[in-house]
């Protein structure tokens, strides 16, 4: 399998009325995943109350490690080598993509299960249920990245859509039930509904048996990225697992009742190479000086908007905050003004990782990713044997903060490296 990267010669004009619409679909199908992740975290934690929310939480946080495995194995190395490349390279590379995530999504997702039975109690059957539709998230995610590759935002947007058309029907009989294995089951299966409209949408079938192939041909970044997101995720986990140990299982409920207040720029991060990494890579294609401008636009744009979001949910009235997460709210509150400052500092260090994704410099963000994860862990943790569930947030604004600086140093020095040692265009096999 071969891929060369295509450039094109367009009117300026052309090309910027091209990239709007790219990105207003991005932006359109970041504001559909937000607010299915929004929904679903609120019904939850209204339905549940602050501990069974907790072990939701603790479901959820296990499931971001399993999807970034994905992505660093499967779709981020697809996003940075099959971004605008020919219709035929990219249905081959998508096959093999998407079977790889099925194949992870199916490994891990036994795994899961395993775990769950041997956990029993409360948390057990959660686990026991994401593992089996861990491969239907998966896959509905692999969809995504495909889709924004090829410039076809649409489409994934319109994907995000049937997951939530999905979702509502689901949610209430997961309600009638009234247990968090029975939310875990919903939110699941709904997103499989949506994957297999994916299937639909290509017309591409996942080749599970060229996971292999995919993982050997893509091993240069696909082991840097699996590394870099499994820190960034692993560090989530470790840090409410910790929580929970120190503080409580409550104490995880309350720092992800305030997540969910800062959910739509949460959830654009956790997706934003979906939109940023093509697009960074499209103007390194065609004007690399640009490169740094662009990712400084990116990043502070969603620093500046976090902020302005977190001091509007300062001014929420209590009677509304206790209508949208009901017992969580009093908890949650407490955690706004830091939960804001790192999503903030997120926000602006995530603009520098989309230009070292779209350089190839898998070296300098593993890098900063590595140090910003174990920021992360010590901040969250030691703030919390200092201070409680307060204190681990304040750690964790801090860590985020100061990560974010170094993802700024590194993308810098990949830049002078690429300036120092032009690369040739990149060559697929």
């Amino acid at each position: 399998m071969t891929a060369e990267g295509e450039k094109t010669t367009r009117p300026a004009g052309s090309a910027r009325r091209a990239l709007a619409g790219r990105l207003s679909w991005g932006l359109a199908d970041q504001a559909a995943s937000s607010m299915t992740n929004f929904a679903v975290g609120i019904y939850v934690a209204r339905s549940l109350g602050l501990t069974a929310f907790g072990v939701f939480s603790l479901a959820w946080v296990t499931y971001g490690v399993v999807l970034n495995v994905s992505r660093g194995l499967a779709t981020d190395p697809l996003v940075v080598r099959f971004s605008g490349v020919s219709a035929a390279s990219w249905r081959t590379a998508v096959a093999w993509s998407s079977g790889t995530a099925l194949g992870v999504g199916a490994a891990l997702g036994a795994a899961s299960l395993v775990v769950g039975l041997a956990l029993g109690g409360s948390v057990g059957p959660a686990f026991v249920c994401l593992g089996v539709v861990l491969p239907g998230l998966l896959l509905q995610d692999a969809w995504r990245f495909a889709f924004f590759a090829a410039g076809t935002g649409r489409k994934a947007f319109v994907n995000d859509l049937v997951w939530g058309v999905a979702l509502v029907p689901a949610m209430v009989v997961a309600a009638r039930v009234g247990s968090v294995a029975a939310f875990v089951l919903a939110w699941g299966t709904s997103a499989t509904v949506a994957a297999g409209y994916g299937y639909i949408q290509s017309g591409i079938r996942p080749r599970v048996t060229r996971a292999r192939g995919w993982l050997r041909e893509h091993r240069d970044l696909g082991y840097r990225y699996l590394a870099e997101n499994v820190s960034n995720s692993g560090a989530g986990q470790l840090r409410a697992y910790g929580l929970g140990a120190i503080v409580g299982v409550g104490a995880v409920g309350a720092v992800r009742g305030a997540e969910l207040l800062l959910g739509p720029f949460l959830a654009v991060l956790m997706g934003l190479s979906l939109v940023t990494v093509p697009e960074a890579a499209r103007v390194l294609r065609r004007a690399p000086h640009r490169l740094g401008s662009f990712c400084l636009l990116l990043g502070g744009g969603q620093a500046a908007a976090a902020l302005l979001w977190g001091g509007a949910l300062l001014l929420m009235p209590d009677r509304l905050g206790e209508f949208v997460l009901g017992d969580v709210w009093h908890s949650a509150a407490q955690l706004i003004v830091p939960v804001t400052l790192g999503v903030a500092g997120a926000g602006l260090g995530t603009g520098a990782a989309a230009g070292l994704r779209a350089l190839g410099a898998a070296r300098h963000s593993l890098r900063s990713q590595l140090f910003a994860s174990a920021c992360y862990v010590s901040g969250g943790l030691g703030g919390a044997a200092v201070a409680g569930t307060v204190g681990s947030a304040w750690g964790v604004a801090a860590a985020t903060i100061s990560g974010s600086a170094v993802w700024w140093l590194q993308l810098r020095s990949a830049r002078r490296e690429r300036h120092r040692n032009p690369i040739p265009e990149v060559r697929t096999s």
